[in-house]
């Protein structure tokens, strides 16, 4: 028996037994009648005292949670503490408990997967803001509604039909094109369910990329491997027959395709290493100047004489310097002269332009060439895009330039702009920010 009970006990029995003395003394002094009239005030009077602190408790039961018990005497006293103990007890696992929710509830917001409880009955008992967003819903709003009422795709009700609920579903959202979600349905309690879904709209869009990457340098590779290989044959079969120029020229024409493979190959591992994070080359201070200069010169010998090519450099700017890999960065300024050059024709001109662009500088390749329709603009970095897969297999092209201009000169902390009309011609820039800019030494440093 817990120690309270004894107490209890203790003290109604030695209650009971100073009534009954009470009542014999006044027996014995006063008569029989006397005595049984003490025992039974007494008892009244007991009853009473009883009944007030019944209809106390009883009162305080009636109270909000953690109203203060009432005060009492005797044994009532004793039950009214207990009964405080066990409230402020009650209090404190209440208020743990609203902490650890509130830390729950901060933590479930947190997630970036988005997580939704529902009831046995499919409606939303709560969501967070993630899962809103995925889903196009509103906690306040929507809290207690049917989930099915609200979020129609089918995959998503066919998900919550099924009893295991451990598959997850691709659901390709109807109220946000482009967005595609990971979800499942994991049950627990009693028959509630919680909705977790991911957005993996990135991760499906690089796999597209992977996928047409494989395709592309497939397609690539196979073009001139195909030719190189029908050559070949015609050089091991017909050999006797053919005259040495006919030979030669197949050859030349084998070697062509081999140095384009080659140079394929080449701006794969060159944008491979950029793309994987390989640690950039020790940072130098390049005089802008000389290395325009010969870029300039580069470009008219890639020219041939076909085009006006002209270096203009901002007054001010003659001895300008840029902090970064050399060789990098003149691979990516060669890169856009170069395909200026493929891309204009014969007569047109060429500028290389270094100049002050804000607080940072800026170069720039300009021409007149068949410039670019607005709607080729945006995927112009992407590897292996061309808007004229044709005539650039004609001109040498990889399809690589541009992606890898895009990855170097991140890396040099600098953005490509394109500016370009169909017809008239196209402007590429490197635009750099102060922080890339040196005037001296000292500036290397520093």
């Amino acid at each position: 028996m817990p120690p309270s009970a004894r107490y209890v006990r203790s003290v109604a029995a030695g209650t009971l037994a100073l009534i009954v003395a009470a009542a014999l003394a006044v027996g014995l002094a006063a008569g029989p009648l006397a005595g049984l009239l003490t025992m039974s005030g007494s008892v009244l009077l007991l009853y009473v005292h009883h009944v007030r602190n019944l209809c106390r408790l009883a009162a305080w039961a009636q109270e909000p949670v953690g109203t203060p018990p009432p005060h009492g005497a005797g044994t009532w006293h004793y039950a009214f503490a207990g009964l405080a103990r066990r409230a402020r007890v009650g209090d404190e696992a209440r208020e743990q408990l609203s902490v650890a929710l509130e830390r729950f509830r901060e933590a479930s917001e947190a997630m970036p997967d988005g997580v939704m409880y529902l009831s046995a009955s499919d409606q939303i008992e709560w969501i967070n803001t993630t899962a809103g967003q995925h889903f196009g819903l509103d906690a306040s709003r929507d809290q207690g509604a049917p989930v099915t009422t609200l979020v129609r795709e089918p995959e998503f009700v066919r998900l919550l039909g099924r009893r295991d609920g451990t598959e997850p579903a691709i659901l390709r959202s109807g109220r946000r094109p482009g967005l595609t979600l990971l979800v499942q349905a994991v049950p627990f309690g009693d028959g509630q369910k919680m909705i977790v879904s991911r957005d993996i709209s990135q991760l499906e869009k690089l796999e597209t990329m992977r996928r047409d990457f494989i395709a592309n340098v497939s397609h690539e590779l196979r073009t001139p491997l195909t030719v190189v290989i029908g050559f070949l044959e015609t050089l091991i079969d017909a050999h006797e027959d053919l005259e040495p120029a006919e030979a030669m020229r197949y050859l030349r024409l084998a070697f062509d395709q081999s140095w384009r493979m080659q140079s394929l190959i080449e701006d794969l591992l060159t944008l491979s290493a950029l793309e994987t994070g390989a640690p950039a080359a020790v940072e130098e201070k390049i005089a802008v100047g000389p290395l325009l200069a010969d870029i300039a010169r580069d470009t008219e010998l890639l020219s041939g004489g076909r085009h006006e090519v002209s270096l203009v450099v901002a007054e001010g700017s003659e001895n300008a310097l840029l902090l970064g890999s050399g060789k990098e960065l003149r691979s990516a300024f060669a890169n856009l002269a170069s395909n200026a050059v493929r891309y204009t024709p014969g007569g047109g001109r060429i500028r290389l332009v270094w100049r002050r662009a804000g607080s940072g500088a800026e170069f720039a390749v300009e021409d007149t060439g068949i410039g670019i329709e607005a709607r080729h603009l945006p995927r112009l970095t992407e590897r292996f895009y061309r808007i004229d897969r044709g005539r650039s297999r004609e001109t040498g092209g990889t399809g690589l330039g541009l992606a890898i201009v895009k990855h170097i000169l991140s890396r040099h902390d600098a953005q490509l702009h394109i500016e370009s009309e169909y017809g008239k011609g196209s402007r590429f820039s490197a635009r750099f920010p102060a922080a890339r800019l040196a005037r001296d030494r000292s500036a290397l440093r520093n």
